[in-house]
């Protein structure tokens, strides 16, 4: 049975490697276009493999991070902890992880108010309207 998980696992890992393989082949080929070079075989495999250890050591670290915090989840702060040695991409992930974060508010907010208009319930800037317009009304 543990054969059978372990074949699975090596199956995975090759896919895996050989999409990470195809996306570098990829990104040399749009690179190789715009600056005039070429890039061999070699190098592209290479990258790849590189490309593949520091995945690697990066899912590891994130699981380290979790688990020392413990948490079984690895969360956007262990990402962010991941990335201090970099200030651009530091940069770039807590921009991009405050742009979800607020997306999701707002995706929340109107949940919530979808959630009370169907059940029939008003919200606060309904009642205020129906305030101001009964006292409009008495005048």
């Amino acid at each position: 049975m543990e054969a059978a998980g372990g074949e699975e696992r090596v199956l995975l890992t090759q896919r895996l490697k050989a999409a990470v393989h195809y996306t570098v082949g990829c990104l040399c080929q749009d690179v190789a276009e715009n600056k005039e070079v070429q890039f061999s075989k070699q190098t592209v495999a290479a990258i790849s493999e590189i490309t593949f250890r520091q995945c690697e050591n990066f899912a590891k670290d994130l699981e380290m991070f979790a688990r020392h915090a413990k948490r079984s989840t690895v969360t956007t702060e262990d990402v962010k902890l991941l990335a201090r040695r970099s200030n651009s991409l530091l940069k770039y992930i807590t921009q991009k992880s405050d742009e979800l974060t607020s997306s999701n508010m707002e995706q929340k907010e109107k949940k919530k108010k979808k959630s009370s208009a169907a059940k029939g319930g008003t919200t606060s800037g309904e009642q205020v309207a129906v305030t101001e317009s009964e006292d409009s009304n008495m005048a």
